[in-house]
């Protein structure tokens, strides 16, 4: 009798092209840490690493807003400036309650009430009327920006309680800054939205296949308006963070957030397509972007070369995704 062969093993667990594809990124953040270290000894100093992780920190909390809502095919033109109207409010606020440290509380609940605001306009006239995200969160930013501007008169709104700064921006547990913390956090109460509640998940079925998701009973007009509401409160709490930052509410104080906050998270791997991606690819997209910004700083590359390599990043990322959604 024959011996029966039997069939051959398949190999099991990720391939060297998927491991290569999924550490393709943190590789990116290391060559480029590496290349401007040549140029910049500074770039590769300890010191610089913690301002690279403070840095990254605000960075992450407003990309991880605008994935909630590019999860669903959409985005929020609009974050920006709605970080420099919470951050005057909020400290108009704080100032007018006396200053004092309890009056950061009503800083806080004007921020949550602004930002919550803005965040269900955007949701319902997306989702509730069907207007397109573009053209409702570019009107939404002009009138945000107008807003700022008026309150402030264009100026700085000062006179903030000392313990704003002192606790969330001097502020280090264990020796990390507050920044961090609240990031990580951040990170991680997403993270555990995304994969374990139907929230979540409804945002990815959304932007996979809206049809397919009205199908399977998701009432996707109160799922995007939740996003979008979200989106704008995480952007609240990033502007808390930059006022307490700067001791000041400043009305250009979003200037190119909505930009960076796109670009973190598209680079990171989240799809403008919508369907795919999580608060993990922001962070490290956030990381990407704040080491690329920092570097070009230290070498001194003018400003507005450094906006033209984010936007040659951003479009570079979006062939990438889109040759690898093909596939």
């Amino acid at each position: 009798m024959e011996a029966k062969t039997q069939p051959m093993a398949q190999p099991s667990g990720l391939s060297l092209k998927e491991i290569l594809r999924a550490a393709r990124l943190p590789i990116a953040i290391a060559v480029v840490l590496i290349l401007f270290g040549l140029v910049e000894p500074r770039v590769l100093s300890l010191g610089n690493f913690r301002n690279i992780a403070l840095q990254a920190s605000y960075l992450a909390i407003f990309a991880m807003a605008q994935t909630m809502v590019l999860l669903t095919r959409g985005f929020d033109l609009s974050l920006g400036y709605t970080v420099s109207l919470v951050s005057v409010a909020a400290s108009m606020a704080m100032v007018a309650m006396g200053g004092g440290d309890v009056s950061i509380l009503y800083g806080v609940g004007a921020a949550v009430l602004i930002a919550g605001a803005i965040g269900l306009a955007n949701g319902l006239l997306i989702a509730g009327i069907g207007i397109n995200p573009l053209v409702t969160t570019l009107g939404m930013a002009n009138m945000v920006l107008a807003f700022a501007s008026t309150i402030s008169g264009g100026f700085p709104v000062t006179g903030l309680p000392k313990g704003l700064t002192a606790e969330f921006a001097q502020g280090s547990p264990l020796s990390i800054p507050m920044p961090i913390w609240i990031a990580a956090l951040v990170f991680v109460l997403l993270f555990l939205t995304l994969k374990a509640t139907r929230f979540g998940r409804s945002l990815y079925i959304i932007g996979a296949n809206p049809r397919a998701a009205v199908a399977a009973g998701i009432r996707t007009g109160p799922v995007l308006v939740l996003a979008y509401m979200l989106c704008a409160l995480l952007a609240a709490l990033g502007a808390l963070l930059l006022t307490a930052r700067t001791g000041s509410g400043e009305p250009n104080l979003g200037g190119n957030l909505t930009l960076e906050a796109i670009a973190a998270a598209v680079v990171g791997g989240v799809r403008l397509s919508g369907g795919e991606g999580g608060v993990g690819a922001a962070v490290l997209g956030a990381l990407f972007v704040t080491v690329l910004s920092n570097g070009m700083n230290l070498v001194q590359i003018d400003g507005y070369l450094q906006q033209i390599c984010l936007g040659v990043i951003i479009i570079v990322s979006l062939i990438v995704n889109r040759d690898e959604a093909r596939r």
